[in-house]
Protein backbone atom coordinates (compact mmCIF):
# COMPACT_ATOMS: atom_id res chain seq x y z
CA UNK A 1 0.00 0.00 0.00
CA UNK A 2 2.71 2.44 0.72
CA UNK A 3 4.66 1.95 -2.72
CA UNK A 4 1.15 2.12 -4.08
CA UNK A 5 0.47 5.06 -2.98
CA UNK A 6 3.97 6.52 -3.95
CA UNK A 7 4.16 5.31 -7.58
CA UNK A 8 0.35 6.80 -8.40
CA UNK A 9 -0.66 9.76 -6.58
CA UNK A 10 1.71 12.16 -6.87
CA UNK A 11 1.86 12.31 -10.59
CA UNK A 12 -1.66 12.37 -10.96
CA UNK A 13 -2.17 15.26 -8.24
CA UNK A 14 1.00 16.84 -10.05
CA UNK A 15 -0.67 16.69 -13.30
CA UNK A 16 -3.86 18.34 -12.11
CA UNK A 17 -1.45 20.96 -10.80
CA UNK A 18 0.13 21.66 -13.64
CA UNK A 19 -3.21 21.50 -16.17
CA UNK A 20 -4.96 23.65 -13.95
CA UNK A 21 -6.36 27.12 -15.73
CA UNK A 22 -4.37 29.73 -13.68
CA UNK A 23 -6.92 32.94 -14.40
CA UNK A 24 -10.62 30.92 -13.75
CA UNK A 25 -8.86 29.60 -10.84
CA UNK A 26 -7.79 32.79 -9.21
CA UNK A 27 -11.11 34.57 -10.49
CA UNK A 28 -13.29 31.67 -8.71
CA UNK A 29 -10.94 31.19 -5.66
CA UNK A 30 -13.55 31.56 -3.15
CA UNK A 31 -15.93 28.81 -4.25
CA UNK A 32 -13.40 26.53 -5.34
CA UNK A 33 -11.70 26.48 -1.80
CA UNK A 34 -15.36 26.51 -0.04
CA UNK A 35 -16.16 23.11 -1.95
CA UNK A 36 -12.17 21.89 -1.97
CA UNK A 37 -11.44 22.45 1.82
CA UNK A 38 -15.00 23.07 3.56
CA UNK A 39 -16.99 20.47 1.74
CA UNK A 40 -14.40 17.96 2.13
CA UNK A 41 -14.07 18.82 6.02
CA UNK A 42 -17.99 18.82 6.48
CA UNK A 43 -18.22 15.38 4.67
CA UNK A 44 -15.48 13.76 6.43
CA UNK A 45 -17.10 14.61 10.44
CA UNK A 46 -21.25 14.09 9.22
CA UNK A 47 -20.40 11.08 6.81
CA UNK A 48 -17.85 9.25 8.83
CA UNK A 49 -20.06 9.40 12.29
CA UNK A 50 -22.85 8.60 10.05
CA UNK A 51 -20.80 5.48 8.54
CA UNK A 52 -19.74 4.22 12.23
CA UNK A 53 -23.33 4.65 13.34
CA UNK A 54 -24.79 2.35 10.88
CA UNK A 55 -21.74 -0.17 10.73
CA UNK A 56 -21.09 -0.12 14.51
CA UNK A 57 -18.25 -3.06 13.87
CA UNK A 58 -15.96 -0.54 12.05
CA UNK A 59 -14.35 1.64 14.44
CA UNK A 60 -14.53 5.23 14.05
CA UNK A 61 -11.23 6.19 12.69
CA UNK A 62 -11.74 3.39 9.89
CA UNK A 63 -15.21 5.43 9.25
CA UNK A 64 -13.78 8.69 9.19
CA UNK A 65 -10.84 6.75 6.83
CA UNK A 66 -13.51 5.66 4.41
CA UNK A 67 -15.44 9.12 4.44
CA UNK A 68 -12.18 11.06 3.40
CA UNK A 69 -11.44 8.55 0.93
CA UNK A 70 -14.58 8.72 -0.94
CA UNK A 71 -14.66 12.75 -0.51
CA UNK A 72 -12.61 13.82 -3.45
CA UNK A 73 -14.51 14.22 -6.85
CA UNK A 74 -13.20 13.13 -10.36
CA UNK A 75 -13.81 16.44 -12.45
CA UNK A 76 -12.50 13.75 -15.44
CA UNK A 77 -15.58 11.55 -15.62
CA UNK A 78 -17.55 14.51 -15.30
CA UNK A 79 -16.26 16.85 -18.47
CA UNK A 80 -16.66 13.06 -19.82
CA UNK A 81 -20.14 12.27 -19.33
CA UNK A 82 -21.22 16.66 -19.43
CA UNK A 83 -19.50 16.74 -22.83
CA UNK A 84 -21.57 18.66 -25.41
CA UNK A 85 -24.60 18.60 -23.24
CA UNK A 86 -24.25 22.11 -22.08
CA UNK A 87 -22.10 22.09 -18.69
CA UNK A 88 -21.36 26.15 -18.04
CA UNK A 89 -17.99 27.00 -18.51
CA UNK A 90 -17.77 28.46 -15.07
CA UNK A 91 -19.21 25.76 -13.22
CA UNK A 92 -16.60 23.26 -15.05
CA UNK A 93 -14.12 25.37 -14.48
CA UNK A 94 -14.96 25.27 -10.73
CA UNK A 95 -15.41 21.54 -10.56
CA UNK A 96 -11.68 21.22 -12.02
CA UNK A 97 -10.72 23.65 -9.51
CA UNK A 98 -12.45 22.07 -6.78
CA UNK A 99 -11.27 18.15 -7.66
CA UNK A 100 -7.61 19.59 -7.85
CA UNK A 101 -7.50 20.60 -4.42
CA UNK A 102 -10.03 18.51 -2.61
CA UNK A 103 -8.10 15.36 -3.93
CA UNK A 104 -5.28 16.81 -2.10
CA UNK A 105 -7.62 17.99 1.31
CA UNK A 106 -9.37 14.46 1.78
CA UNK A 107 -5.66 11.94 1.19
CA UNK A 108 -4.44 14.34 3.84
CA UNK A 109 -7.18 13.41 6.05
CA UNK A 110 -7.13 9.77 5.12
CA UNK A 111 -3.41 9.86 6.45
CA UNK A 112 -4.56 11.28 9.42
CA UNK A 113 -7.82 9.59 9.83
CA UNK A 114 -5.45 6.20 9.37
CA UNK A 115 -2.45 7.27 11.78
CA UNK A 116 -5.29 7.31 14.50
CA UNK A 117 -6.30 3.86 13.32
CA UNK A 118 -2.75 2.50 13.78
CA UNK A 119 -1.78 4.34 16.89
CA UNK A 120 -5.32 4.41 18.71
CA UNK A 121 -4.84 8.15 19.47
CA UNK A 122 -7.10 10.57 18.43
CA UNK A 123 -7.09 14.58 19.40
CA UNK A 124 -9.18 17.14 17.59
CA UNK A 125 -6.77 19.75 18.89
CA UNK A 126 -3.92 17.67 18.21
CA UNK A 127 -5.10 16.91 14.56
CA UNK A 128 -5.71 20.96 13.67
CA UNK A 129 -2.17 21.04 15.45
CA UNK A 130 -0.39 18.81 13.17
CA UNK A 131 -2.78 19.29 10.09
CA UNK A 132 -1.39 23.21 9.64
CA UNK A 133 2.04 21.96 9.74
CA UNK A 134 1.77 19.33 7.72
CA UNK A 135 -0.58 21.25 4.54
CA UNK A 136 1.71 24.13 5.37
CA UNK A 137 4.73 22.57 5.30
CA UNK A 138 4.00 20.27 1.88
CA UNK A 139 3.07 23.58 0.01
CA UNK A 140 6.18 25.09 1.29
CA UNK A 141 8.17 22.30 0.05
CA UNK A 142 6.08 21.55 -3.30
CA UNK A 143 6.81 25.27 -4.24
CA UNK A 144 10.08 25.47 -3.72
CA UNK A 145 10.55 22.49 -5.43
CA UNK A 146 8.19 23.62 -8.34
CA UNK A 147 10.15 26.94 -8.58
CA UNK A 148 13.65 25.10 -8.29
CA UNK A 149 12.93 23.26 -11.01
CA UNK A 150 11.77 25.98 -13.59
CA UNK A 151 14.40 27.90 -12.76
CA UNK A 152 17.15 25.09 -13.56
CA UNK A 153 15.18 24.04 -16.36
CA UNK A 154 14.93 28.11 -17.97
CA UNK A 155 18.86 27.94 -17.35
CA UNK A 156 20.07 24.50 -19.13
CA UNK A 157 17.44 25.43 -22.12
CA UNK A 158 18.59 28.99 -22.64
CA UNK A 159 21.99 27.84 -22.78
CA UNK A 160 21.00 24.64 -25.20
CA UNK A 161 17.54 25.20 -26.48
CA UNK A 162 15.63 22.55 -27.56
CA UNK A 163 18.40 20.19 -27.75
CA UNK A 164 17.85 18.96 -24.03
CA UNK A 165 13.84 18.81 -24.57
CA UNK A 166 14.02 15.16 -24.14
CA UNK A 167 16.04 15.01 -21.14
CA UNK A 168 13.81 18.26 -19.14
CA UNK A 169 10.77 15.93 -19.83
CA UNK A 170 11.65 13.53 -18.29
CA UNK A 171 13.25 15.46 -15.23
CA UNK A 172 9.83 17.27 -15.14
CA UNK A 173 8.17 13.49 -14.95
CA UNK A 174 10.33 12.38 -12.16
CA UNK A 175 9.88 15.96 -9.71
CA UNK A 176 6.55 15.09 -8.46
CA UNK A 177 7.73 11.86 -6.79
CA UNK A 178 10.85 14.14 -6.15
CA UNK A 179 8.51 16.59 -4.08
CA UNK A 180 6.72 13.65 -2.41
CA UNK A 181 9.46 11.96 -1.05
CA UNK A 182 11.57 15.03 0.10
CA UNK A 183 7.64 16.65 1.96
CA UNK A 184 7.28 12.94 3.66
CA UNK A 185 11.41 12.89 4.43
CA UNK A 186 10.70 15.99 6.06
CA UNK A 187 7.98 14.97 7.96
CA UNK A 188 4.83 17.18 6.43
CA UNK A 189 2.27 16.22 3.68
CA UNK A 190 3.92 14.60 0.27
CA UNK A 191 0.71 14.84 -1.06
CA UNK A 192 0.53 18.44 -1.08
CA UNK A 193 3.95 18.87 -2.16
CA UNK A 194 3.01 17.43 -5.26
CA UNK A 195 0.27 19.36 -5.90
CA UNK A 196 2.11 22.93 -5.04
CA UNK A 197 5.27 21.90 -7.58
CA UNK A 198 2.46 21.37 -10.28
CA UNK A 199 0.78 24.84 -9.80
CA UNK A 200 4.60 26.17 -9.25
CA UNK A 201 5.70 24.81 -12.36
CA UNK A 202 2.56 25.70 -14.38
CA UNK A 203 3.45 29.25 -13.14
CA UNK A 204 6.90 28.84 -14.50
CA UNK A 205 5.62 27.30 -18.14
CA UNK A 206 4.29 31.09 -18.63
CA UNK A 207 8.21 32.24 -19.59
CA UNK A 208 8.50 29.19 -22.02
CA UNK A 209 6.40 30.33 -24.87
CA UNK A 210 9.50 30.11 -27.34
CA UNK A 211 10.43 26.06 -26.41
CA UNK A 212 7.82 24.54 -28.67
CA UNK A 213 9.68 20.88 -28.93
CA UNK A 214 9.76 20.81 -25.33
CA UNK A 215 5.74 22.01 -24.99
CA UNK A 216 4.56 19.23 -27.17
CA UNK A 217 6.92 16.42 -25.71
CA UNK A 218 5.48 17.67 -21.99
CA UNK A 219 1.82 17.74 -23.23
CA UNK A 220 2.37 14.35 -24.90
CA UNK A 221 4.16 12.98 -22.33
CA UNK A 222 1.52 13.77 -19.59
CA UNK A 223 -1.29 12.94 -21.50
CA UNK A 224 -0.03 9.22 -21.94
CA UNK A 225 1.43 9.18 -18.08
CA UNK A 226 -2.21 10.23 -16.83
CA UNK A 227 -4.04 7.88 -19.07
CA UNK A 228 -1.79 4.90 -18.69
CA UNK A 229 -1.27 5.45 -14.22
CA UNK A 230 -5.45 5.98 -14.34
CA UNK A 231 -6.01 2.41 -16.22
CA UNK A 232 -3.18 0.66 -14.38
CA UNK A 233 -5.24 2.04 -10.72
CA UNK A 234 -8.64 0.52 -12.39
CA UNK A 235 -6.23 -2.75 -13.55
CA UNK A 236 -5.22 -3.56 -9.95
CA UNK A 237 -8.44 -3.08 -8.79
CA UNK A 238 -9.73 -5.12 -10.86
CA UNK A 239 -7.57 -7.81 -10.03
CA UNK A 240 -8.46 -7.44 -6.40
CA UNK A 241 -11.68 -6.68 -6.59
CA UNK A 242 -13.01 -10.71 -6.73
CA UNK A 243 -11.03 -11.61 -3.38
CA UNK A 244 -12.05 -8.39 -1.90
CA UNK A 245 -15.64 -9.31 -2.85
CA UNK A 246 -15.17 -12.68 -1.65
CA UNK A 247 -13.94 -12.18 1.42
CA UNK A 248 -16.59 -9.63 2.40
CA UNK A 249 -19.81 -11.44 0.63
CA UNK A 250 -18.41 -14.49 2.54
CA UNK A 251 -18.35 -12.84 5.85
CA UNK A 252 -21.69 -11.41 4.86
CA UNK A 253 -23.58 -14.61 4.43
CA UNK A 254 -27.14 -14.53 3.30
CA UNK A 255 -27.11 -10.49 4.41
CA UNK A 256 -25.05 -9.61 1.27
CA UNK A 257 -27.99 -7.04 0.54
CA UNK A 258 -26.86 -5.11 3.78
CA UNK A 259 -23.68 -4.35 1.89
CA UNK A 260 -25.53 -3.36 -1.51
CA UNK A 261 -27.68 -1.03 0.98
CA UNK A 262 -24.99 0.35 2.82
CA UNK A 263 -23.08 1.46 -0.62
CA UNK A 264 -26.75 3.16 -1.49
CA UNK A 265 -27.11 4.86 1.39
CA UNK A 266 -23.11 6.51 1.59
CA UNK A 267 -23.47 7.33 -1.72
CA UNK A 268 -27.06 9.14 -1.10
CA UNK A 269 -25.80 10.80 1.99
CA UNK A 270 -22.74 11.91 0.38
CA UNK A 271 -24.84 13.99 -2.42
CA UNK A 272 -26.97 15.18 0.17
CA UNK A 273 -23.98 16.38 2.51
CA UNK A 274 -22.75 18.13 -0.72
CA UNK A 275 -26.27 19.43 -1.67
CA UNK A 276 -26.21 21.11 1.83
CA UNK A 277 -22.89 22.58 1.65
CA UNK A 278 -23.32 24.39 -2.03
CA UNK A 279 -26.73 25.55 -0.46
CA UNK A 280 -25.80 26.72 2.95
CA UNK A 281 -21.98 27.18 2.91
CA UNK A 282 -21.39 28.35 -1.23
CA UNK A 283 -24.33 30.06 -2.85
CA UNK A 284 -23.01 33.09 -1.31
CA UNK A 285 -19.57 32.84 -2.51
CA UNK A 286 -21.29 31.65 -6.71
CA UNK A 287 -23.87 34.55 -6.32
CA UNK A 288 -20.73 37.20 -5.47
CA UNK A 289 -18.95 35.84 -8.30
CA UNK A 290 -21.96 36.24 -10.96
CA UNK A 291 -22.30 39.44 -9.68
CA UNK A 292 -18.56 40.32 -10.06
CA UNK A 293 -18.58 38.95 -14.06
CA UNK A 294 -16.87 36.10 -12.82
CA UNK A 295 -19.62 33.56 -12.79
CA UNK A 296 -22.01 33.97 -16.29
CA UNK A 297 -24.05 31.58 -14.76
CA UNK A 298 -26.86 32.80 -12.19
CA UNK A 299 -26.95 30.04 -9.22
CA UNK A 300 -30.30 28.51 -9.64
CA UNK A 301 -31.85 25.41 -7.91
CA UNK A 302 -31.62 23.52 -10.89
CA UNK A 303 -27.43 24.57 -11.06
CA UNK A 304 -27.18 23.37 -7.65
CA UNK A 305 -28.48 20.31 -8.52
CA UNK A 306 -26.15 19.44 -11.42
CA UNK A 307 -23.05 21.06 -9.26
CA UNK A 308 -24.65 18.21 -6.56
CA UNK A 309 -24.68 15.48 -9.41
CA UNK A 310 -21.31 16.19 -10.29
CA UNK A 311 -19.90 14.79 -7.08
CA UNK A 312 -18.84 11.82 -9.60
CA UNK A 313 -15.55 9.86 -7.21
CA UNK A 314 -12.65 8.36 -9.40
CA UNK A 315 -8.66 6.91 -9.84
CA UNK A 316 -8.21 8.79 -6.42
CA UNK A 317 -10.64 7.31 -4.25
CA UNK A 318 -9.62 3.93 -5.43
CA UNK A 319 -5.90 4.62 -4.78
CA UNK A 320 -6.45 6.21 -1.47
CA UNK A 321 -8.88 2.83 -1.05
CA UNK A 322 -5.94 1.05 -2.02
CA UNK A 323 -3.46 2.71 -0.04
CA UNK A 324 -5.21 1.48 3.35
CA UNK A 325 -2.19 -0.21 5.03
CA UNK A 326 -3.17 -4.01 5.52
CA UNK A 327 -1.53 -4.23 9.05
CA UNK A 328 -1.70 -2.43 12.16
CA UNK A 329 1.35 -1.33 14.03
CA UNK A 330 0.83 -4.72 16.59
CA UNK A 331 0.55 -6.93 13.60
CA UNK A 332 -3.36 -7.57 13.79
CA UNK A 333 -5.11 -6.83 10.54
CA UNK A 334 -6.22 -3.41 9.87
CA UNK A 335 -9.67 -3.13 10.77
CA UNK A 336 -12.53 -3.33 8.20
CA UNK A 337 -10.06 -2.57 5.16
CA UNK A 338 -11.65 -5.40 2.71
CA UNK A 339 -15.06 -3.47 3.60
CA UNK A 340 -13.52 0.00 3.24
CA UNK A 341 -12.71 -0.92 -0.12
CA UNK A 342 -16.00 -2.79 -1.30
CA UNK A 343 -17.58 0.29 0.13
CA UNK A 344 -15.52 3.08 -1.92
CA UNK A 345 -15.85 0.90 -4.88
CA UNK A 346 -19.60 0.50 -4.57
CA UNK A 347 -19.81 4.46 -3.90
CA UNK A 348 -17.57 5.13 -7.12
CA UNK A 349 -20.02 3.04 -9.60
CA UNK A 350 -22.97 4.42 -7.60
CA UNK A 351 -22.07 7.84 -8.49
CA UNK A 352 -21.24 7.11 -11.71
CA UNK A 353 -24.40 5.83 -12.77
CA UNK A 354 -26.04 8.68 -10.95
CA UNK A 355 -24.45 11.33 -12.32
CA UNK A 356 -24.69 9.24 -16.15
CA UNK A 357 -28.32 9.59 -15.72
CA UNK A 358 -29.12 12.72 -13.66
CA UNK A 359 -26.92 14.97 -15.44
CA UNK A 360 -27.95 14.93 -19.26
CA UNK A 361 -31.65 15.12 -17.77
CA UNK A 362 -31.04 18.18 -15.56
CA UNK A 363 -28.53 20.20 -17.85
CA UNK A 364 -31.38 20.43 -20.20
CA UNK A 365 -33.12 22.19 -17.33
CA UNK A 366 -30.37 24.40 -16.38
CA UNK A 367 -30.85 28.32 -18.24
CA UNK A 368 -28.39 28.86 -21.12
CA UNK A 369 -26.61 32.61 -21.13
Amino acid sequence: PGLFMLLFIPPLLFADGWRIPKREFFALYQPILKLAFGLVLFTVIGLGYLIHWMIPEMPLTVAFALAAVISPTDAVAVSAITRNLGMPAHTMHVLEGESLLNDASGLVALKFAIAATLTGLFSWAKVTQEFLWIALGGLGVGAVAGWGFSYLRETVTRRLGDVAATQMVLLLVLLPFAAYLLGEEIGVSGILAAVAAGVATNFGDLNRADYISERMQTAGTWAMVESAFNGAIFLLLGLQLPSIIGVTLRDAGHDWWILVGYVAIISVALLVLRWIWLMLGVRSSLYKAHRAGKLVEKPDMWLNLATTLAGIRGAVTLAGALSVPLLLNNGQPFPARDMLIFLATGTILFTLVIGSIGLPLVLRRVPKV
